[in-house]
């Protein structure tokens, strides 16, 4: 997913950054709002933005001499929603284009609308519309993280299909090549995050269920990611939290 120094073209880094500036300003006023009216969830942040740093720092050999990695996204999107994201990918972003050699500076609004904000935003799309269906708390966790990752690469296709549009096809055309490189290779990753998802899930709801409650993110008892259940609303209170 991170594309590469000298990939794009200046006014394809241009636009990008553009396009992705407005939700980056966005979502750093919104950090320093969640850190400024609840300051207990300071860890909670770092949570998010480290699970982020750390599951997409990992490359695995993809086709065509490419990789792949997980995004991680879908963590913070859960626990502040998408906007927060926008801000906390991008710092990851420069970090990792920094001292890893991942991604790239000019291509940085390429990767922080991809990662940062599309997969995100998706992810949370896929969560709240299975709350709102009744579904349980583990399965809504586990399609936000599948969704936020896989959607990322997807963004990614339509990325360099814009920059190298097909002699004959065009830009579809192109988009459906890179998409069979990228989308389809990163199915399994996405599941295998879901998963990780989950785990993690049931981690946070042991060390800091309070804050879980107060953001929402639990519906039933502490339990309840563990057991895929949902809990009734005049449980919620009697419950330990995710």
């Amino acid at each position: 997913m991170h594309i590469a120094e000298g990939i794009l073209s200046p006014t394809e880094c241009a636009v990008w950054y553009a396009a992705a500036a407005p939700f980056v300003i966005h979502g750093a006023r919104e950090v320093v709002k969640q850190v400024k009216d609840h300051p207990e969830n300071k860890l909670l942040l770092a949570t998010a933005g480290a699970f982020t740093f750390v599951l997409s720092a990992i490359k695995l050999p993809s086709v065509s001499g490419s990789s792949s990695h997980p995004t991680g996204t879908g963590v913070g999107a859960v626990l502040f929603k998408p906007p927060v994201m926008a801000f906390l990918g991008m710092i990851v972003l420069i970090f990792q284009a920094l001292l890893l050699a991942h991604g790239g500076i000019s291509t940085l609004g390429a990767n922080t609308f991809s990662m940062a904000i599309a997969g995100p935003w998706v992810g949370y799309a896929f969560y709240k519309l299975t709350k709102k269906a009744g579904g349980p708390d583990a399965l809504a966790i586990f399609l936000c993280m599948v969704f936020a990752d896989f959607s990322t690469y997807c963004v990614t296709s339509f990325q360099l299909a814009i920059a190298f549009p097909d002699p004959t096809s065009g830009i579809m055309g192109a988009a459906g090549k890179f998409l069979s490189i990228f989308a389809v290779t990163q199915i399994p990753l996405a599941l295998a995050e879901g998963v990780l998802g989950i785990l993690l899930f049931r981690f946070l709801a042991k060390v800091a269920g309070p804050q879980l409650r107060k953001l929402g993110v639990l519906s039933g008892p502490a339990d309840d990611v563990e057991q895929g259940g949902t809990a009734p609303a005049a449980k919620v209170q009697e419950g330990t939290n995710v």
